[in-house]
């Protein structure tokens, strides 16, 4: 055991202090690389293609539309419900695919952890 000025009596290994802060450094490095990697999914581009292709909608990973494409053999005056049903289907993929992106960044950091209690 020694003895320090500045710590007093120790037996080699780090104080709580220590460790606290150690921890706080590394809980702020990886909200930096959270932060980092939501950034990258943001700015990314998701696309969705249905009805054998007459329907294209992107998103963004902020899960906007960026832009929707519909071929002119898909409208049909006499069946508009066709046509909505396939523009939500479209989006509603899209917006998994980006859903899904932010999760596996998230979790390559997080290594599966829920973090959501911790606001992170």
């Amino acid at each position: 055991m020694g003895y320090s000025a500045r710590r007093g009596f120790t037996n080699g290994k780090a104080s709580g202090a220590q460790r606290q802060a150690e921890m706080q450094a590394k809980i702020a490095e990886m909200q930096q690389k959270m932060t980092e990697t939501q950034e990258a999914v943001e700015a990314q581009e998701f696309t969705a293609s249905v009805g054998g292709g007459v329907v294209e909608v992107k998103v963004n990973g902020k899960k906007e539309v960026v832009s929707l494409n519909i071929k002119p053999e898909a409208v049909d005056p006499e069946d508009v419900e066709m046509l909505q049903d396939l523009v939500i289907s479209a989006v509603n993929e899209a917006i998994r695919q980006a859903d899904e992106a932010m999760e596996n960044g998230m979790n390559s950091l997080t290594g599966g952890l829920n973090l959501g209690a911790f606001g992170l």
